[in-house]
């Protein structure tokens, strides 16, 4: 919001893990007037009761929600592309087969070739480089420090 003055009809785009955090943006954006796309592997997929509570709220608020495998499909026309660890507190031993499982998802200046001009990025952090490549994570376009700034302040 601080950066594009609203967030009414912004796309927002997350690419990687089902995890907690996602499932905070899939209860919210709708609200705040954002259309949503996620991209997770197939078997890392958000929880069910959270999307159809999402897929109710894009239709109450008129927004749009896609759900895809496929990281440039959901990066299309995205202002915000977000990704967080796919590796969360508690699933190290998992590590192997999740970095197996999401090849392909690290957040690029590929992936960002489909998002719209005036792209951005965010990460709650802490970044791994199988995440995002330091290209975008150092980006002019990365809001990620702004971000963990702004997040001092509500804690």
């Amino acid at each position: 919001q601080e950066h594009y003055g609203g967030l009414n009809g912004l796309t927002i785009t997350w690419i990687g893990d089902g995890n907690n955090v996602l499932h905070s943006i899939m209860t919210s954006a709708a609200k705040l007037g954002m259309h949503l796309r996620i991209a997770t592997p197939k078997g890392f997929e958000p929880d069910q009761a959270i999307t159809k509570i999402t897929e109710q709220y894009a239709e109450e608020y008129g927004t749009k929600l896609l759900l895809t495998t496929d990281p440039l499909e959901a990066a299309d026309s995205a202002n915000v592309l977000v990704t967080d660890t796919w590796i969360s507190m508690g699933q190290e031993e998992e590590k192997k087969e999740r970095l197996k499982a999401f090849q392909g998802y690290q957040i690029t200046m590929q992936t960002t070739k489909s998002a719209a001009s005036n792209w951005t990025f965010l990460h709650c952090l802490p970044r791994k480089p199988e995440e995002v490549d330091d290209e975008v994570f150092y980006s002019p376009n990365s809001l990620v420090f702004q971000e963990a700034e702004n997040r001092k302040w509500t804690i």
